[in-house]
């Protein structure tokens, strides 16, 4: 490969670098993708499951009715036996691990008393109903399913549905149902893309509508997800997956390039690797590791689409710099493998997750540690957070005031609805005392 492939450049703060600045830049949703899914989305929510079957017949290629689109118990015991029994292990091992995690989590109901005798608190509710993408393509992802529906079980929510693409004979992938089984889904649907979006956010004859939508996609579900916010309620909006790895002569270039190279195969080839190191030494050395171990990986030509474009090697002043640096592009995964990593970790502000240390590569929180591996992407990780228990359940406020409350702050009330000049407000405390 050529030298523009993974280039290396220097990075400071004394002032703008154009490379590395144009290589931050990252839009959430193609304007392509956002066309289709106003189209698709619109034809949905008119003619439900008869454009639904159509989408999964034309892009999903998926020959498939409403008759067959639900995942039967046949279908899910059919899965059982065709799942190897080391896939049972780990996803046993991942889900237990993803339940005590989410366990840990969940907020408790709480009250306070006001000060003349009433009561203030929050009550903690799960959705009733809430439906997960499970992309199912090139990349059947059977822990999504546990990275997403595991919470909501947790959570309490009591209806699960989950959509994920379906195969040219009309089937779901075994691996993606037996995942979404143990995960505690109660309905499973063979569609994928846009027509699934549009299914569970405006409801079909065949598929209920949904309260929220959580999960990724690629660039046409994304698109979708973000057109259909306020019919549901969502997640985030996802795009490509990236990674950040700030890395000193301590780490092993071989284990660096590798853990890049795990963000770069996912297939969309807009995907974002950037490493930062003050060692131009290291840099090199990461880089040729880079070169050598893409060309080894199954998916070799995608992987080498993302080295010609998505990955960027930094080389900075210093850790302090290289931790600046990552906390502007705000990755999804970030990645600290220095001396005394633990000493730098509080520094690390913005990312989806943070791995610290040597032994804890990037995969481990894509399967198996516990947190959700839907993560915020595209530099939005400086203001959205990861998937959690908790967005699986609405907050309510609870107001419980008595006489002498609102005797002590109607004076206030009668004060706020005189400048917003909004009397009705005020007399609706007045009237009570009169």
């Amino acid at each position: 490969m050529s030298r523009s492939y993974a280039p290396i450049v220097k990075w400071g703060t004394d002032k703008k670098y154009k490379r590395v600045e144009d290589f931050f830049l990252r839009p959430s949703v193609e304007e392509n993708a956002m066309r289709a899914a106003a189209r698709i989305l619109a034809d949905v929510k008119e003619r439900g499951d008869k454009a639904v079957i159509e989408c999964t017949r034309l892009f999903d290629g998926s020959n498939m009715s409403t008759r067959r689109i639900r995942v039967t118990p046949e279908e899910i015991a059919e899965a059982n036996k065709l799942v190897d029994d080391d896939f049972k292990k780990a996803a046993a091992m991942a889900h237990e691990r993803i339940v005590a995690f989410s366990s840990k989590g969940l907020r408790s109901d709480w009250e306070m008393k006001t000060p003349k005798g009433g009561m203030l608190g929050e009550r903690f509710l799960a959705y009733d109903r809430v439906g997960a993408y499970i992309p199912g393509g090139a990349a059947p992802l059977a822990s999504t399913a546990l990275m997403t529906l595991t919470l909501a079980k947790v959570a309490g929510v009591k209806e699960l549905v989950a959509c994920s693409p379906a195969d040219a004979d009309g089937k779901l992938n075994p691996y993606i149902i037996y995942a979404l089984n143990l995960a505690g889904a109660t309905e499973i649907y063979k569609i994928g893309g846009i027509h699934a979006i549009g299914a569970m956010a405006y409801g079909t004859k065949s598929i209920k509508k949904v309260r929220k939508i959580v999960g990724p996609g690629g660039p046409y579900v994304t698109a979708a997800k973000r057109q259909v916010y306020g019919d549901v309620a969502l997640d985030m909006v996802a795009g490509p997956s990236e990674i950040a790895v700030l890395c000193d002569t301590s780490a092993n270039p071989a284990h660096v390039a590798a853990d890049m190279l795990s963000q770069a195969e996912h297939g969309t080839g807009l995907e974002k690797a950037l490493m930062a190191t003050p060692s131009q030494k290291q840099a090199e050395a990461v880089r040729a590791e880079l070169l050598k171990q893409a060309k080894l990986l199954p998916r070799a030509e995608l992987v080498k689409k993302v080295l010609a474009k998505g990955v960027l090697i930094a080389v900075v002043k210093s850790v302090a710099e290289g931790i600046e640096l990552c906390n502007r592009f705000a990755p999804e995964h970030m990645e600290l493998i220095v001396k005394n990593a633990e000493k730098w970790a509080d520094k690390v502000v913005n990312a989806g997750a943070l791995f610290i240390g040597e032994w804890t590569p990037e995969s481990v929180g894509d399967f198996i540690a516990g947190p959700s591996h839907v993560l915020p992407t595209g530099g939005t990780a400086a203001y959205f957070s990861g998937l959690t228990v908790e967005d699986f359940r609405r907050r309510m406020s609870l107001i419980q005031f008595t006489k002498e409350d609102l005797e002590e702050t109607l004076p206030s009330v009668e004060a706020f609805g005189r400048i917003e000049t909004l009397g009705g407000h005020a007399r609706s405390a007045t009237i009570r005392f009169e």
